[in-house]
């Protein structure tokens, strides 16, 4: 299936949708959801290569899947993220695994470091939801050491998540020239973001597989604990509520191959590995 994602032609309110942004990751529970995904860090510290005592940036971490991931191959990791209930996650799962992990509030699109102070940066499925794509991206090149690598984990249009979140926008439209999150999960986009700086792109495409009870069971936790569903939901009277379950069931039921036995829903997603030039 073919995916088209026209680009804002508008200027947002980067600023409100920020603070939106905030409230919506910090209502629910994330990192519930989070802690299923850690495989995909595991992955990308992998595929990007950690070394021990490399100094390494996890750039809107949650709740920290990537930070563990790099913190037990024996790297310097500081973790960020601009909601500090997720990063209070990441803290404690840290400390029960007895890992030295640094941990800063910090703006994906301003951080708070030097030029050039990481051999390492990595972000799964963080980064991606920075309403300005371009300055995220212009902030990761730059803390970033020449000869360093960028390694993301992105949702990607045609996978579950991102036809999920085209449901959601049509019943929640998104603010006014804001770029789907989902753009970060084409290569064309990548290459528009860090192109000119990358002496090397990698994109392989992979599949997560949600593992649910049911259909039902996913709807009723991504409503519970997912921000951006918790607050879809909360923002719809019960007939558009009732409308919303019922296209995300359908898409689920259309994915499932977990025959009966429990729900198997694969999510496409992107792995990207950036050597910077």
């Amino acid at each position: 299936m073919n995916t088209v994602i026209t680009k804002p032609t508008t200027t947002p309110d980067y600023a409100a949708i920020k603070q939106r942004q905030q409230a919506t990751w910090a209502s629910g529970d994330f990192a519930v959801i989070g802690t299923t995904l850690q495989i995909v860090g595991e992955m990308l510290a992998e595929a990007a290569d950690i070394r021990s005592g490399e100094r390494v940036l996890d750039v809107a971490a949650g709740n920290g899947n990537a930070t563990l991931a790099a913190a037990r191959r024996f790297a310097d990791v500081t973790s960020t993220d601009y909601v500090p209930a997720l990063l209070d996650k990441g803290r404690g799962r840290a400390e029960a695994e007895g890992l030295a992990v640094k941990f800063q509030v910090a703006d994906a699109e301003a951080l708070p470091f030097e030029d050039h102070g990481f051999d390492v940066v990595l972000s799964t499925f963080g980064v991606m939801f920075t309403p300005n794509q371009a300055q995220a991206a212009r902030e990761m090149l730059r803390v970033v050491r020449p000869g360093g690598r960028i390694g993301l984990a992105n949702w990607t249009p045609e996978g579950l998540i991102g036809r999920l979140f085209k449901i959601v926008g049509a019943h929640v439209p998104p603010p006014a020239g804001l770029s789907s999150p989902a753009l970060w999960g084409t290569e064309a986009h990548l290459v528009s973001l860090f192109g000119p700086k990358a002496r090397d792109l990698q994109v392989q495409r992979k599949m997560f597989p949600f593992r649910y009870r049911s259909a039902e069971h996913f709807v009723q936790v991504f409503r519970d604990l997912y921000g951006p569903t918790h607050k879809a939901f909360a923002a719809l009277d019960a007939a558009g509520q009732a409308s919303l379950e019922r296209q995300i069931l359908a898409l689920l039921n259309e994915v499932d191959i977990g025959g009966g036995h429990g729900l198997v829903a694969p999510s496409e997603y992107a792995e990207i590995v950036i050597t910077v030039g």
